[in-house]
């Protein structure tokens, strides 16, 4: 019965939309972008490499088998209102979503990213069609992604990038690990010629200032192109906190340099190509803020000789991004090889400042002293590095299985590593000892210890064979298998299987079913975290334990393994002319032993398990778990049409995603059972099954008249329930958040053929999310940073050169 009212919900949701969707292409024709080759086309390329294919091929994006969005960047780059690639994709493409935290430590400083309402961890990203690595970090706070990892797309600078291919659909047994939810190729330029962008934004309150200094220089060198990019990017600090709350809430304040090359280069035998890129990044997040003089947070968290009215300590973090590739592509005969090799690496190290170790503070002032201490911490961090090696050989045979067939396989080589480091000891000592009250390590954030360091690493060899056929003029099928076998879980099969026919010349089914897996990230495996604290009037260690530690072994915590899925698309594409594009798919995705960070186990909630980790030292305790199980549906929609309206030229796009993912199981170890409730609590159910949105929509309409262009877009986000602290055990209902709908426009004025003032505002109405209790919101405001954020009004302006 359950199943019948998601599937009825979704066609009256559908029919809904498309009513709305039609009203509006009435109005004007249009193109979308997401649904056309044509706009990737302007650099004269006659062929095109579709993420999900292994095919060359130079047809739109509805005769693909699976689907697939092309989102062309170049205009987005010079005139768009967003100045990162993760908020500007979240405002375009509905299956895509990415909320900027406040109040959840590291997690301020990547935004993470996410397909159809699933983990950050389970989308892979490609650049130009390799593997790209993921951050160092591990969410582990905010309502978004607790307990993922996932891939920093702001890393790359907008002006650097050609497009967006984004595969809806499970593509493990072509692409391996992560591919459950989706792929992202982001594709990079390298053509000729030298444009630049400067900007500026800023909230309508009057901070958040914005400053965007970029750069592309395309040049040809030895028969080919090499492209680079320079990027500055300052984003100021907003602050939403009301007056009576002590803390800072909003974005974080962030600096990224960004250095990227990108180039192809004729050799004697094919085409040698390299890409390479680098970012610092000095970003620095609002951690709750400290009570000062009459407070109980003196002495535990404060000293009234550093702080006598409070303070709110800064999370500083220090990113380095490195990313580089080089191969050579040729002909072996009739074979087209590429042989490449990858190299991805992200470190996150913190330093607090505005900060105090209180028991250092404490324990100067029982000596006599002011009762001061250090206001700085190095507080340590973490590293990630990953290189793959690609050996991939295809060849089309015309005229084999009916039309043709196309034969792909190939293998890869991967190897990653993953480093813990500890920080400063004052960071995280508990200097006065048992009966003095003042809190250990620098508040905010206490340092990684020294059992906390970690040096870990693994390899994987894969191997797949991928088959696409054209039977006849009207049908298509694709298969593929992977074997991949992993030095630390073992070995996992993968395939797939799709198929596309053409009814008639206007409308084309299209189908696919594949099994997929995602391998648990050395994040989740072997991340460690440690600080004292006082239970029962005891000094004892609250402990994330690493898989395969003492305190996870003594837990009865098993080892790690893959997450497994199962993915069924059912779809239909519709381009009645040129000007008309319409797609539809409905989606199910069944992932079993998805990896959970569970909540924490003491004397209060499991008594038994406390008595064993006392004998440890270990007071409380979480663990990364395979335990839950997830179903998702959902339904992709895209409508475009391109015309004219009065002389002049006007493109209108509307899309569409619904989705909803429920847990379907929760299957705890064997020592943990009888205890799901604390291994994955209602609050914890609901960031998994609504941390994003259950609908999103997009509609858009770009009108050119002479040397002004207008871009409107209206940008609706469904309802979500987030779970409270205290929860409906206590009595306090679920946060609920009504649907909203906010908008942008902006104005761009063609100066002349090379430049180009684009003027304009984000959610221009001041949409806010509903309004919460803020003592059970996850970041202890009004409102969590839900949907489209917690900022409100924007405006910018951006001046473009081409020269």
């Amino acid at each position: 019965m359950g199943d019948a009212n998601v599937i009825s919900n979704t066609l009256r949701n559908a029919v809904l939309l498309a009513l709305y969707g039609g009203a509006a292409l009435s109005l004007a024709p249009a193109a979308f972008a997401q649904s056309s080759a044509t706009e990737a086309k302007k650099d004269d390329i006659q062929t095109v490499n579709v993420v999900g294919s292994r095919r060359a091929t130079n047809a739109s994006m509805t005769d693909t088998v699976v689907p697939v969005d092309l989102i062309p960047m170049t205009r987005v780059s010079e005139q768009g209102g967003q100045f990162d690639l993760s908020q500007t994709l979240t405002n375009i493409s509905p299956s895509f979503n990415s909320t900027r935290q406040t109040g959840a430590d590291g997690a301020d400083l990547v935004d993470s990213a996410a397909l159809r309402g699933l983990g950050s961890d389970q989308t892979l990203v490609l650049v130009n069609g390799k593997r790209r690595h993921t951050s160092a970090l591990v969410n582990l706070f905010g309502a978004r992604n607790r307990g993922n990892t996932g891939t920093d797309l702001n890393a790359i600078p907008l002006m650097a990038i050609k497009d967006v291919q984004v595969l809806r659909d499970g593509a493990a047994a072509q692409y391996g690990s992560d591919a459950i939810a989706g792929v992202m190729d982001i594709g990079l330029k390298k053509s000729l010629g030298c444009e630049a962008v400067t900007g500026y934004g800023q909230y309508s309150a009057g901070d958040g200032k914005n400053f965007l200094a970029s750069a592309y220089c395309g040049f040809a060198v030895a028969g080919g192109v090499v492209g680079i990019t320079g990027e500055f990017l300052n984003r100021g600090r907003s602050d939403r906190s009301e007056p009576d709350n002590p803390r800072i809430i909003g974005d974080t304040k962030a600096k990224n340099k960004t250095l990227y090359v990108n180039g192809e280069i004729p050799t004697s035998t094919g085409k040698f190509y390299f890409t390479g890129g680098v970012q610092t990044r000095d970003a620095s997040s609002a951690a709750f803020g400290r009570g000062g003089i009459g407070s109980d947070d003196i002495p535990s968290r404060n000293s009234a000789a550093m702080y006598p009215d409070g303070f709110v300590p800064f999370i500083n973090g220090d990113l380095d991004d490195r990313y580089a590739t080089v191969g050579h592509r040729s002909q072996l005969g009739e074979w087209n090889t590429d042989i490449s090799q990858t190299y991805g690496f992200n470190r996150l190290m913190y330093n607090i400042s505005n900060t105090l170790n209180a028991s250092i503070a404490n324990q100067d002032l029982v000596k006599g002293g002011k009762g001061i201490s250090p206001d700085r911490f190095d507080a340590g961090g973490f590293s990630f590095e990953q290189w793959t090696t690609n050996l991939d050989l295809n060849r089309y045979f015309s005229g084999v299985a009916g039309d043709g067939l196309n034969v792909a396989f190939g293998g890869e080589y991967r190897v990653e590593k993953y480093k813990i480091f500890a920080g400063e000891p004052g960071s995280y000592i508990d200097a006065d000892g048992l009966g003095f009250g003042g809190n250990a390590g620098s508040q905010g954030f206490p340092g990684f210890q020294p059992g906390d360091i970690t040096n870990a690493r693994r390899h994987s060899t894969a191997a797949y064979l991928d088959l696409e056929a054209d039977l006849d003029a009207k049908t298509k099928l694709q298969g593929a298998v992977r074997y991949e076998n992993f030095s630390d879980f073992g070995s996992t099969v993968t395939g797939k299987l799709a198929g596309s026919y053409r009814v008639n010349p206007e409308t084309l089914l299209r189908a696919s079913a594949s099994s997929g897996f995602r391998a648990p990230s050395l994040q989740q495996a072997y991340f460690s975290s440690t600080f004292t604290d006082f239970i029962g009037g005891v000094p004892t260690d609250v402990v994330l334990a690493p898989n395969g530690g003492a305190v996870a072994t003594l837990a009865g915590i098993p080892k790690l393994k893959e997450e497994t899925s199962r993915s069924f698309t059912l779809g239909a594409t519709w381009t009645p002319s040129q000007a008309v594009s319409v797609t539809a798919d409905l989606y199910q995705i069944k992932i079993k032993d998805r990896i959970v960070l569970s909540g924490r186990f003491d004397a209060d909630n499991y008594p038994e398990l406390a008595a064993k980790l006392s004998t440890l030292g270990v007071g409380q305790a979480q663990f990364f778990v395979n335990s839950v199980d997830t179903k998702t549906r959902g339904l992709d929609l895209t409508a475009s049409h391109r015309g004219s309206v009065a002389g002049y030229k006007l493109t209108t796009f509307l899309a569409a995603n619904f989705s909803k993912t429920e847990v379907t199981d929760i299957h705890a170890p064997a020592s943990l059972s009888g205890f799901e409730d604390v291994l994955l609590s209602e609050r914890e159910r609901l960031f998994i099954e609504q941390g994003g949105p259950r609908r999103k929509a997009t509609l858009g309409f770009d009108l050119v008249t002479g040397p002004v262009e207008t871009d409107f877009k209206i940008i609706h986000f469904g309802p979500q329930t987030l779970g409270t602290f205290s929860g409906t055990a206590a009595g306090v209902p679920n946060a609920k958040y009504e649907a909203k709908t906010s908008a942008d426009l902006s104005f761009t004025y063609t100066i002349n053929k090379n430049t180009k003032l684009t003027f304009g505002g984000n959610n221009i109405f001041n949409v806010k999310p509903t309004t919460q209790n803020a003592d059970e919101t996850d970041n202890g405001f009004k409102y969590d940073s839900v949907q489209f954020g917690l900022n409100g009004a924007s405006y910018f302006a951006r001046l473009y050169v081409k020269f």
